[in-house]
């Protein structure tokens, strides 16, 4: 079954557009967060950051930005890049014990010297709004309610809002990272897919994605999935990020070529990368709900 509204023809394929669908996302967001804070208070997000790192400090400040847009209290704690793991681990226990912090974000990647799955594994898994911990990872594979990573819920999120059914879909999904590909795995066989994980170990890869309803590229292998790979119809969506030789942004998919066949296909940038944020924000309200219990949409 293709989107509502959407032709196979060749020039007539869905563009799912990461941007106004993220907006969606962030205005409702907003709303329910409006609302949290007259029952009970703001919801609460802090963000550590060590180092210097360019492409982090950048991503950092969309993050505030885009959470105090939506009446968020944000914090954000700086480190010096030579900081000790000891001294991580006591900024994530000072925020766990604090009441008015709902979600804690660790912006990876940390310097070497630090041990990146002990410091996530520090936060509390109710504020563990990138979905990282190992007890929010052992909840979803389990299929039990927990905060899930927020790239991989925005797959979810866009393919939903435009009204794309998963089940008795085949997925197709390149990449096994705990980032993406295995949580989007996870939530795709939530929603009754028969998925297929591929890696740079899948022999026959090409073949794989020729059968599929849905191909999630997330592999970070620049245009790695070429028109001839995507069958007529299929949804194709590209979380990858890279540059090709002239500088400019492109994905895991070859796109002009497989838009020529889809049914519907995220572009990069604008596809998936501004739906990351949006869920970052969602994740924090749905934390900050729960924390305060509050029931969002019902009578305070």
């Amino acid at each position: 079954m293709t989107p509502s509204n959407t032709s196979t023809d060749s020039s007539e394929a869905l563009v799912l557009d990461g941007k106004a669908t993220a907006y969606a996302v962030r205005s409702d967001v907003a709303v329910d967060a409006a609302a949290l804070t007259a029952q009970g208070r703001a919801p609460g997000l802090a963000v550590v950051l060590v180092g210097d790192d360019p492409a982090s400090q950048v991503y950092v400040r969309s993050k505030d930005k885009a959470a105090t847009e939506a009446g968020f209290a944000v914090s954000t704690i700086r480190m010096s890049a030579d900081v000790t793991q000891t001294e991580v681990e006591s900024i994530v226990d000072q925020l766990n014990a604090d009441d008015s912090v709902d979600g804690i974000l660790v912006q990876l990647p940390l310097p070497r010297q630090l041990d990146s799955d002990a410091v996530v594994d520090r936060i509390a898994p109710e504020k563990d709004v990138d979905g990282l911990t190992a007890a929010n990872v052992a909840r979803l594979s389990m299929g039990r309610p927990g905060l899930v990573p927020c790239t991989p819920a925005g797959c979810i999120e866009i393919l939903d809002r435009h009204g794309i059914d998963l089940s008795g879909k085949d997925v197709v999904v390149i990449g096994r990272s705990q980032l993406v590909g295995k949580p989007f795995a996870q939530l795709a066989l939530a929603r009754n897919a028969t998925v297929t994980v591929c890696h740079s170990r899948t022999t026959n890869l090409a073949e794989h994605c020729r059968g599929a309803d849905v191909i999630v590229a997330a592999v970070g292998v620049r245009e790695l999935v070429q028109g001839d790979w995507v069958k007529e119809g299929a949804i194709v969506l590209d979380v990858g990020i890279n540059r090709n030789d002239e500088g400019k942004l492109v994905g895991d998919v070859h796109y002009a070529s497989a838009a020529a066949r889809a049914a519907a296909i995220t572009p990069v940038p604008g596809g998936i990368g501004p739906m990351t944020i949006a869920m970052l924000l969602a994740n924090t309200l749905k934390a900050s709900a729960a924390r305060q219990g509050i029931q969002l949409g019902s009578p305070a």
